[in-house]
């Protein structure tokens, strides 16, 4: 179920156990609303065999459809990102895919019993802490990898994403509001300088206070609150307090990351952020798979 252009390698005598696929090594449930559905919804994470790669189950539908986590599978990206197979689809599934790629989970069975996946606290703190709890276990095949060998860039207006080589993944991502309490931020972070779970995963969701009815209105953030996303108007925080004085814009990287990891493994390339969107995160990560493909 690898995109195109993410190869796996055979295993050689000596190899670093790093350099292995991973699953967990017991599964775990986690319960609560989506955020834009509003819907109750119960998520089981799975261990799965070796080049499964990470698959949603809709175990509410007829015949339990199966969706990969891939590129292929990439739907409506409009204030998250939704995969589809055929007619089943499932949302907002940036979060926990962060936290699996990031935790080292190459292949898990996620069942999920409604339309889109739990928002919880608004973070990918809450999915960090319960993959850690069940554990990784190493299976036998490498890893796979992606390299960028030259720049690759999606823009739209002046917000852009952009992917450079470099000896190890890093994401940069910057952020510009009118609104005062958030302004222009930037937060950059690599898996060789600081662990995603401590530094980035407890970044939660934000919004704008005079967007929320009008989102509402169009059947947007129905399972939005103050428990489980930050809100801001244009005095400052109508909930605070933050957790990083950055907080948006770590959020933002989270977001990069669970899109990115559509590709099947993150890129070893900086990829560098700013203004941008679901969308184009989605457009840079199809760049990347149609680059490495025909490169």
């Amino acid at each position: 179920m690898m995109t195109s252009g993410v190869q796996t390698t055979p295993v050689s005598p000596g190899t670093d156990i790093a350099d292995l696929q991973a699953t967990l090594v017991s599964g775990f449930e986690q319960r609560g609303v989506g955020l834009h559905s509003g819907v109750p919804v119960q998520v089981r994470v799975l261990p799965a065999p070796e080049q499964t790669g990470r698959v949603f189950i809709r175990t509410d539908l007829p015949t339990a459809p199966q969706i990969p986590a891939t590129l292929d599978h990439l739907g409506k990206t409009l204030l998250s990102t939704e995969l589809t197979q055929g007619e089943a689809t499932v949302r907002t599934v940036e979060h926990l895919l962060a936290a699996l790629v990031t935790s080292g989970v190459d292949n898990a069975y996620i069942e999920v019993d409604g339309p889109e996946i739990p928002l919880l606290d608004g973070s990918a703190q809450p999915w960090a802490t319960a993959i850690a709890a069940a554990g990784l276990a190493h299976q036998t095949v490498a890893r796979p990898t992606l390299v960028v060998s030259s720049p690759i860039q999606v823009q739209e207006g002046d917000a852009f994403v952009m992917a450079i080589p470099a000896s190890h993944p890093r994401f940069t991502y910057g952020i510009d509001f009118e609104v005062a309490a958030i302004g222009n931020q930037w937060h950059s972070w690599s898996p060789v300088d600081a662990a995603f779970a401590d530094t980035v995963a407890p970044a939660r969701t934000f919004g704008l206070a005079y967007q929320v009815e009008a989102l509402r209105r169009q059947g947007l953030i129905q399972g939005g609150s103050l428990e489980n996303a930050l809100v801001c108007d244009r005095e400052g925080w109508v909930n605070p307090p933050l957790r990083f004085d950055n907080e948006p814009a770590r959020h933002k990287l989270l977001d990069l990351v669970g899109d990115l990891s559509l590709l099947g493994c993150l890129p070893k390339a900086h990829v560098i952020a700013y203004k941008a969107s679901h969308g184009l995160h989605g457009r840079l990560a199809q760049a990347i798979a149609q680059g490495i493909a025909t490169g």
